[in-house]
């Protein structure tokens, strides 16, 4: 009697154990799939803008409009309203806050940083793989008259950090190599007196 009643309890439990994987198992799978016709959908919304629609040339350099912060500005590409461009490779802390973004250390000065090297200038873009983020703007390596890579200048200075996001990855490291030189010299974001503030 107690080893049939043992191997009952073992055989509950074993069957409660089964029960619990297999639940979890159909969530995640259910989930996946969640996530799968949500990814799908977004693809389906997300239309191919082609750079010849958005008013943008090869070996053109535009007009810079406006800085808004240290990754992001305006250029004049002969449409109304401009073109908002995003750096492809790195990321800038915010200088104000907007939407869900709160204002972050180093913005201001980040974004000033930028404002300087671009005030009064006119930059070629480059694009990668992706040349839309999901807001919308357009992803691109920045290039000064004299042809330095504003990206590159950005993360070297310390003004920003690297951040890649696949599939744009084409000067990842340049990137590191930049970022590597900034914080061994301790400059701008990697800065000793800053960081003890």
């Amino acid at each position: 009697m107690y080893f049939a009643q043992s191997m009952i309890k073992r055989l509950i439990n074993h069957t409660y154990i089964a029960f619990l994987g297999l639940m979890i198992l159909v969530s995640c799978t259910s989930r996946s799939a969640e996530n799968a016709k949500r990814r799908e959908a977004q693809s389906e919304s997300f239309t191919f803008v082609s750079n010849e629609q958005r008013g943008i040339q090869k070996d053109t350099y535009y007009q810079v409009i406006k800085v808004v912060d240290g990754d992001t500005f305006w250029i004049d590409n002969l449409q109304p309203g401009g073109l908002k461009i995003r750096f492809i490779g790195i990321d800038a802390p915010e200088s104000r806050n907007a939407f869900k973004k709160k204002k972050q250390f180093y913005g201001k000065e980040s974004k000033e940083f930028l404002t300087s090297l671009l005030k009064d200038q006119k930059v070629r873009l480059e694009f990668d793989v992706d040349s839309l983020d999901p807001f919308k703007r357009t992803l691109a390596y920045v290039y000064l008259e004299n042809g330095e890579m504003v990206n590159e200048l950005i993360v070297k200075s310390g003004n920003g950090i690297l951040m890649t996001v696949a599939p744009n990855i084409k000067y990842e490291e340049l990137f590191v190599k930049a970022q590597d030189y900034a914080r061994e010299n301790k400059l701008g974001l990697w800065g000793e007196d800053l960081r003890e503030e």
